[in-house]
């Protein structure tokens, strides 16, 4: 039955390119049991694949010469994946090899999950997270890493982190690890632009460029690249593991802490826009909150959080527009800003303060009560500038 909906699903997807391609402005909506037998159908394709016959050694393919950090990636990730654990990779571009592989990544032309081929070069190709899943809300192409990722990814989480996590908590690891880990070698790969117009310096040791610097040099006397090869698949491997754990066991146990401050929230001020982490303890926060300000659906949204530091002081901080932004909803007063200490305090009319960032986004004071009497006539000032 679930390979029905699947074939559904896909036609709705054609539908929509087409509708897209004719400037159709009616959405179509993806029912969330059709979203979830596509995962059933997928789940239950690798579970097929897992209960072979695998006597034989199985071949993951990929493509020879110049390697790149996205089929390092897709190759690494799938060897996590118990049935390609012992898989040999085979590294070429001849298409009569590759017909014989189990897997093929970043070559061939074809994507078909069906057949397990991930390629995204071919020219039809655009397919993103959003567009596999409209569930997920990333809309960058994918690469062969994406792909996998896409496909592959909560088995590989499992793997590194063992089969004890509940899904809810692989969930959102998963979404975490590709918002700030594989959505930026997709983009890379893809050309895709973080932003509009030129930037003001450039990036030059992410993990793309530091796998690309692997390649032999264009000068070098030895062509071959296999040695490079490896050596990037254990950088990225590293590099992607020690992601996930740290995703796993520093970020999403923060969640509790900051629901338990959104909650207690009236507690800190009558306005329910001011947070305090309890006992003062700083956490990672900000995706937490704004997922949790979309759930909760909480209006007014939070604008100042509160914690201390590791020299007992406290800390103010505005919390930002989205996740990334220098913007803030309320910044700490602009005649605050640049100051520090008795001039601070002075001009405030608050002792103990310490510090207010010169872009106001953060400042300091020595005590919990002196934060909160910062955060309050933030909120103060800027409701006696809403018009009656």
């Amino acid at each position: 039955m679930c390979k029905h909906f699947f074939s559904i699903s896909c036609a709705l997807i054609g539908l929509i390119r087409k509708a897209n391609k004719y400037n159709y402005s009616q959405k179509i909506f993806f029912p969330p049991f059709l979203i979830n037998c596509n995962r059933n159908y997928m789940n239950n394709m690798i579970g097929e694949l897992e209960g072979k016959n695998n006597k034989a050694s199985l071949k993951i393919g990929t493509h020879n010469g110049v390697f790149h950090c996205d089929e390092v990636l897709a190759c690494y990730m799938l060897k996590r994946v118990p049935l390609y654990q012992n898989a040999e990779i085979v590294r070429t571009r001849d298409s009569q090899i590759l017909q014989t592989c189990d897997i093929v990544v970043d070559v061939g032309g074809v994507y078909d999950f069906s057949r397990h081929r991930y390629d995204h070069h071919q020219r039809d190709f655009n397919e993103t997270m959003n567009s596999l899943n409209p569930a997920k809300p990333w809309k960058t192409k994918l690469s062969s890493a994406g792909l996998i990722y896409y496909h592959f990814g909560e088995k590989v989480i499992r793997a590194v982190l063992g089969d004890e996590e509940d899904e809810e908590t692989v969930r959102n690891i998963y979404n975490q690890v590709y918002e700030y880990f594989i959505q930026e070698i997709d983009g890379i790969d893809n050309g895709v632009p973080m932003f509009e117009g030129e930037p003001s310096y450039r990036i030059t040791t992410n993990l793309s460029s530091r796998v690309s610097n692997l390649n032999p040099a264009w000068n070098s006397e030895k062509g071959d690249e296999t040695v490079g090869f490896y050596e990037a698949y254990k950088l990225v491997g590293k590099e992607f593991e020690d992601r996930v754990i740290s995703v796993s066991k520093i970020w999403w146990p923060a969640r509790h802490l900051v629901k338990q401050a959104v909650q207690n929230r009236f507690q800190v001020h009558p306005s329910g826009e001011i947070i305090e982490f309890p006992d003062g303890k700083a956490c990672p926060w900000k995706e937490h909150l704004f997922q949790l300000e979309k759930d909760l659906q909480l209006d007014p949204n939070i604008k100042f959080v509160l914690f201390s530091d590791n020299n007992g002081n406290w800390r103010v901080q505005a919390v930002p527009v989205a996740a990334g932004s220098f913007i803030c909803r309320v910044f700490l007063l602009e005649e605050w800003q640049g100051l520090r200490d008795e001039n601070l305090s002075a001009v405030a009319g608050i002792p103990d303060c310490i510090f207010v960032h010169a872009t106001g986004f953060i400042g300091g004071n020595k005590t919990r009560e002196g934060v909160v009497k910062m955060a309050i006539k933030c909120l103060e000032k800027r409701d006696a500038k809403k018009p009656l």
